[in-house]
């Protein structure tokens, strides 16, 4: 990095020093812990020294296996895309107004998480219903190892609970269906300006209240795949880069789509497929209760998910896909 390299490629190789760093000192442990293990097993021979030796050799040789599993860990291949910021699409499915209001919650629970992890949450666009709920919402995260957490909420979450909306007290089940996507940079998706179509219209919120008074807000059409993605910022051109951005990123998620069930058969039976069809969350009110259905946690503490607090199922999601691919590896 010191020897005249550009400021591009000392960028890359600044990223690619922190993907091995950690990965260069779990190695270190490791031989540590193994000199350690060989130097007490020498001692042995040592009349004087035996008895330190069999007091420390117990302890050394446990921690061996977690060592070993650590180092493992560390060496399975890296999904490209885990240190990149990353798109978070919500949107109501079925269950009309409490799938919009129950949207909208999702949408403050990750706003909370990621201020509680020192992350950089923008609104890109907002669409409200008359009640306060969410037809669609995107947002764009920032942050260390944004997409490498996120990545397991894509898909259905399912909600049970009184309504709002229910006078007689009854529990409804609607859901809510959560993309997270990898932010995409230009040079790697190139979009050839005649497949896109661009609009500007007047940005406005739930109960016609304007957002702003010009035609700044922009909506722009992938015409090959159908996609169309809406900014409505202040500034127009800020619109279109934005955008831009989120188009990039829906392309560049289903080139990754492609290519993974190309690669694997298996794909839709591991965590973090991201195969949002698959209903991967219940979030049950009355019981309190928030069940991840891909790996069967079930946690008593939904008001502090609900706040934010989601760093035990990320947790434990990306423990069981370490293991998945672990099996796979040793299989």
């Amino acid at each position: 990095m010191s020897s005249g390299a550009t400021p591009g490629e000392i960028a890359d190789l600044g990223r690619e020093y922190a993907e091995l760093k950690p990965v260069v000192a779990e190695i270190e442990e490791y031989r540590r812990l193994v000199s350690e293990i060989a130097e007490a097993e020498a001692m042995l021979a040592d009349p004087e020294m035996r008895a330190l030796a069999e007091d420390e050799l117990p302890g050394l040789r446990a921690r061996l296996p977690e060592a070993e599993q650590a180092l493992r860990v560390a060496l399975l291949p890296k999904d490209a895309a885990d240190a990149r910021p990353a798109i978070l699409e919500i949107r109501p499915g079925t269950g009309g107004e409490e799938a919009a209001l129950f949207a909208g919650d999702l949408l403050r629970m990750y706003q909370r998480h990621a201020e509680a992890k020192g992350w950089q949450f923008n609104l890109i666009s907002l669409t409200e219903t008359e009640l306060g709920g969410v037809k669609e919402a995107v947002a764009n995260i920032t942050g260390e190892g944004v997409f490498a957490r996120l990545k397991y909420e894509s898909g259905v979450h399912r909600v049970q609970r009184v309504p709002e909306t229910e006078s007689g007290g009854r529990i409804h089940t609607s859901a809510a269906t959560v993309a997270v996507l990898p932010e995409a940079e230009a040079v790697e998706i190139d979009i050839p300006a005649q497949d896109i179509r661009i609009d500007t219209m007047r940005a406005s919120g739930a109960g016609g209240q304007h957002v702003n008074t010009t035609d700044s807000a922009v909506r722009i059409t992938h015409i090959p795949t159908g996609i169309i993605v809406v900014s409505a910022q202040k500034s127009q051109h800020r619109n279109r880069e934005i955008a831009m951005g989120v188009l990039r990123a829906r392309l560049y998620d289903l080139e990754r789509s492609r290519v993974e069930g190309e690669r694997s058969a298996d794909r839709k039976s591991q965590v973090g497929s991201g195969d949002r069809s698959e209903r991967i969350r219940t979030y049950n009110f009355p019981q309190g209760r928030m069940t991840d259905h891909r790996i069967n946690l079930t946690l008593y503490k939904l008001d502090q998910v609900m706040q934010g607090d989601l760093d035990e199922v990320i947790d434990a999601l990306t423990a069981a896909d370490q293991a998945a691919k672990l099996a796979e590896m040793e299989a």
